[in-house]
């Protein structure tokens, strides 16, 4: 398969949905020869922070000499951006490569399989990624969970220290209803005898965390909320992402030289995650998907956009909480736009609107193409004012993915 090919396999396989378990992904991963095990890895759960924590740890790890890779989701612009080596996404060709291998055995799998038990496209890309992760002999991977911990396809990695980066209601129909459901569906992914990093918890999920590691002998490790060094990332919660990256680090390797910290502080970058993508006017996209995250974006936006008065273009997807995050959006802004984003999970732009206008009186309209509706906030921003795009990670992966290169994946 080219890069295409494997794009439109892995997109194909979406239409059989979501289905947990670990089973197939043990039957993958032999059939390929447990790539997992060939390299050291530390795991990242958690119901916000997982990417940039995931990246921050990877980039630390290299300025150490550790040949790191990650794995982290969803994706912007294409799959092959989920498998990074280095700090650089897989290419194209080094993509296509990888899932064609996960395909082979997959689809020898699934000739055996009973109907409804088919390898995933989850499944399928993590064993991609595996492979790619093996094959470039990286020395250590930083892994991020899809979804929850315990059923999640990459609970199959050897992990010598997991990651909990944060705990919220999110994905409760999956995970279950109050936040120990959810602290104890993602720590599930703890092994035995190895080491728990947090940072500060809930109560109720600081309960959990304290009980699974003395259940299973694990060491637990607390991160400091700031380390008080500059970050090329903004916002405040990127600094606790940042500090928890760094005791991860600091867990894995025995210690820390400061030089390297601060390097990957200055060099590290999350797209999708308080990132300035135009000025004149300033332009800013945040993939906030839940209250939590976006009580995380109302605290720290007024470090990139000042006083500017701030348009909003948001969608929001249906399995989320729109009136808690709108809740929270709401009073940041001047004006907002509400529109789609690809996919049929998108909440209609108009119930986002009459749930706005049960709450505030700002001035809200409907523009439901992504791209027009940040035209039309940009054009009401002016040179004075700021955009921000927000709402859902799938909305800023529209505005970025150039049109007719790719479909976008809902997983």
């Amino acid at each position: 398969m080219d890069a295409r090919q494997a794009e439109d396999y892995l997109l194909d396989l979406e239409l059989f949905g979501m289905r947990f378990g670990l089973e197939r992904m043990e039957r993958l991963t032999r059939a390929l020869g447990r790539p997992q095990d060939r390299f050291a890895s530390i795991h990242v759960v958690g119901t916000n922070g997982k990417t940039s924590t995931t990246r921050m740890i990877a980039a630390i790890l290299e300025r150490h000499g550790v040949r790191s890779g990650s794995y982290t989701s969803p994706h912007l612009r294409g799959f092959a951006e989920r498998i990074e080596v280095a700090g650089r996404s897989a290419s194209d060709a080094e993509f296509a490569a990888a899932v064609t291998v996960a395909r082979e055995a997959a689809d020898e799998l699934d000739g055996q399989a009973e109907p409804g038990e088919e390898v995933t496209q989850f499944e399928a890309l993590t064993a991609a990624a595996f492979h790619e992760l093996a094959r470039r002999e990286v020395d250590a991977a930083v892994i991020e969970a899809g979804l929850g911990g315990r059923f999640d396809a990459t609970n199959v990695i050897p992990s010598s220290v997991t990651v909990l980066t944060s705990i919220g209601l999110d994905h409760t129909r999956w995970l279950g209803p109050a936040l120990e459901d959810i602290a104890a569906e993602k720590l599930d992914v703890l092994r035995e005898g190895t080491t728990l990093v947090t940072g500060e918890l809930p109560a109720a999920a600081e309960a959990v965390a304290e009980r699974v590691a003395a259940e299973r002998g694990a060491v637990r490790l607390r991160a400091r909320d700031d380390l008080g060094i500059e970050l090329r990332a903004a916002g405040e919660w990127q600094r606790r992402n940042f500090a928890l990256a760094a005791r991860a680090v600091e867990a894995f390797m025995g210690g820390l030289d400061d030089a390297a910290v601060l390097s990957a502080a200055a060099g590290i970058e999350v797209p999708g995650r308080l990132q300035v993508v135009a000025q004149d006017p300033l332009v800013v996209f945040d993939g906030a998907h839940n209250p939590d995250a976006a009580e995380a974006l109302a605290h720290s936006l007024g470090e990139v956009t000042g006083d500017r008065p701030v348009v909003a273009v948001i969608a929001i997807l249906d399995d989320k909480d729109a009136i808690g995050i709108l809740e929270r959006l709401l009073p940041l802004c001047s004006r907002v736009i509400f529109t789609t984003c690809d996919g049929s999970r998108a909440l209609p732009p108009a119930t986002l609107r009459a749930v706005a206008e049960k709450r505030s009186l700002l001035p809200a309209e409907i523009v439901v193409e992504p791209r027009a509706a940040l035209e039309r906030a940009v054009r009401y921003a002016g040179r004075e004012g700021a955009v921000l795009a927000t709402g859902s990670l799938h909305l800023i992966a529209d505005l970025v993915r150039e049109p007719g290169t790719s479909r976008a994946s809902m997983l």
